[in-house]
């Protein structure tokens, strides 16, 4: 069973998605709240497994909202903006449901979401909170401490590899390969190219088989790494 609240200002929309709920055999509906105050109490107070919520609200933005929590549950995102999408891949929602919306569409959703929490209770624990988000490397004679979530993406160059880091003008050289660093990083890291891992988290938009970053770069995505891009931008409903 996974316990949910409904975050969205519309009493309609409130009343439709919290029909859809009852209507699924593993949630459980806690609260269905009108304003974020409302559910960032309950958040507080209760582990919430899973978050509908809307994007639109008129105290504060739902993409904030979500941003603000300090343990934030699995989110769903429901709305009647696509060009909200990116903001939830950032995010990593586990889907992006456009009003209107079934109770298939709702289901679907929250089957992914109940895979992703039956994944995360196989997953063993790490031994440090940090091992996901430290890397040391080698360069220049010394070794660099990298904040592995302000990594926006790795280039391949021969033996070595370019880090570009988020807020710095030239990357970190390190002796290495994509490969070795491809098994080290989290999940939101994925290789798109021969010559490119990328963190899903800062991209900007896809484009043509390209992915685009704030800085205005535009990394290829290999023709081998198509089925494997698309896959998993599906499988987070950003599609």
């Amino acid at each position: 069973m996974m316990n949910c609240i409904i975050l969205d200002d519309e009493p309609l929309a409130l009343l439709k998605l919290a029909e859809y709920i009852k209507q699924i055999p593993f949630l459980t509906l806690e609260k269905a709240c009108m304003e974020t105050g409302e559910a960032h109490t309950l958040l507080e107070k209760k582990h919430i497994d899973l978050l509908f919520t809307d994007i639109d609200m008129p105290d504060m933005n739902g993409i904030e909202f979500i941003r603000s929590l300090t343990h934030p549950p699995m989110v769903i995102i429901t709305t009647v903006y696509p060009s909200f999408a990116i903001d939830g891949f950032k995010l990593n929602a586990i889907d992006y449901l456009l009003k209107p919306f079934e109770l298939e569409d709702c289901l679907r959703a929250a089957e992914k979401a109940q895979k992703m929490k039956s994944l995360n209770k196989q997953a063993p624990v790490p031994a440090s909170s940090d091992d996901t988000h430290t890397l040391f490397v080698k360069s220049d004679y010394k070794v660099v401490r990298i904040d592995v979530d302000s990594i926006k993406y790795i280039e391949s160059m021969s033996e070595y590899v370019r880090i570009y880091i988020e807020g710095k003008e030239k990357p970190v050289i390190t002796l290495n390969s994509l490969q070795k660093l491809e098994a080290r990083l989290p999940s939101h890291f994925i290789r798109v190219h021969r010559s490119y891992i990328v963190n899903l988290q800062k991209i900007t938009e896809i484009s043509r088989l390209r992915i685009r970053f704030d800085d205005k770069k535009l990394i290829p995505i290999g023709e081998n790494y198509k089925e494997k891009v698309m896959n998993y931008i599906t499988r987070y409903g950003m599609l």
